[in-house]
């Protein structure tokens, strides 16, 4: 095993080590059905903690590359090769229900409004001031920031634009992608995802969802050239995309002037030790769309969302649709600007994450 250990690094060993283990899994050196060594013996070998390598085996586990069995170990249950050839056989047949916002999770109000008056104070007429087509600098370079230390997304802060929330900007991809097309959407999927794209004047397929994904018999079949998924959580069924199937999707892509929309709503509060990697990150910023909102994590009357485009696709948004005005407040941009900027939205987050995982503690004893 080749798994040293940086001490210098800013990053910590866990991390270090579950990184050096997806890639070493990824490219096959740990194959599928192949059985990790053991916590004592990767110890041994690397000089850290078996709590340590614990730590790194749980996120392997979260994120579908590994497996833990009771009494056996832990087994590599990723396969570069999962897709074409085969899909699961397991149908939807369970649909999730939609839970409404729980007190718990809400955005502190006071938190807020202090934040707010602070706006207030601080910017003065300013925000009176019509806002930059694609968003206000503050906003778009603090989500730059939140987007690098949260999700692995590193990007230039002009790949990000701003809209008022997920509807309007589906109808801004399709100015950026084109009429022409056909988009792929997930079969059940959130109903508005497919209004909008109708109404923009496309045809959609929708394919069905199996438990781990789209189904790759009808992902291999479609004629679409763009493919709107959520593979955090789907609505309303609740399925995540796999390790597995997120390759595949990546896989899919990478055919000649295919797309990716990775709509990753709610991501946020996942109740695993680290948020999934995104698409967007797994595909090196080629052709992956990445789509979020404040709906869940803050309000949804705060109407606004963002987009993380590639770079190739920045010129083609400029000429298409640079002209068209951002739809959101200058003042609400610069509320959750200060909000990211200042910390109290990772803070909401984790405080979130935590109480998710003590509820589910709770109820399982």
């Amino acid at each position: 095993m080749n798994l040293n250990i940086d001490r210098n690094s800013k990053l910590p060993a866990y991390v270090q080590l579950y990184n050096r283990l997806k890639e070493d899994i990824v490219k096959g050196i740990y194959g599928y059905g192949s059985k990790l060594p053991s916590k004592r013996l990767m110890a041994t070998e690397t000089g850290i903690s078996t709590i340590t390598i614990e730590h790194a085996y749980a996120l392997l586990c979260d994120e579908g590359y590994i497996e833990s069995r009771e009494r056996s170990g832990f087994f590599v249950i990723f396969r570069s090769d999962d897709g074409f050839a085969s899909s699961p056989k397991e149908s939807v047949s369970h649909i999730a229900h939609h839970n409404s916002r729980n007190s718990a999770f809400e955005f502190p109000f006071s938190v807020l409004t202090k934040t707010m008056r602070r706006v207030l104070n601080d910017y003065g007429e300013t925000i009176l001031e019509k806002s930059p087509n694609y968003g206000c600098t503050e906003l778009r370079e603090a989500l730059r920031q939140y987007l690098a230390r949260n999700r692995s997304i590193y990007v230039e802060t002009e790949q990000i634009i701003i809209g008022s929330g997920a509807e309007y900007l589906y109808s801004l991809i399709v100015g950026i992608l084109g009429r022409e097309r056909i988009y792929a959407l997930e079969s059940p999927s959130y109903e508005k995802i497919e209004q909008v794209y109708r109404t923009a004047g496309v045809n959609c397929d929708l394919l069905p969802l199996g438990s781990d994904g789209i189904d790759s018999f009808a992902l291999n079949k479609t004629k679409a050239t763009v493919l709107h998924i959520s593979p955090y959580r789907s609505f309303p069924t609740g399925i995540t995309a796999s390790a597995s199937k997120r390759y595949e999707y990546i896989r899919w892509a990478k055919a000649a002037d295919r797309f990716i929309v990775e709509d990753d709503f709610e991501s946020e509060f996942t109740l695993a030790s680290k948020p999934e990697e995104t698409l967007f990150a797994l595909s090196e910023d080629r052709n992956v769309i990445y789509l979020n909102t404040f709906s869940k994590t803050i309000s949804p009357s705060l109407r606004v969302g963002y987009m993380v485009l590639p770079k190739h696709l920045i010129s083609r948004f400029s000429d298409a649709l640079g002209f068209f005005s951002c739809t959101v407040p200058t003042f609400e941009q610069f509320v959750l600007a200060e909000l990211i900027s200042g910390g109290d939205f990772e803070r909401h987050i984790n405080r979130v994450r935590r109480a998710k995982r003590k509820k589910l503690t709770s109820e399982s004893l």
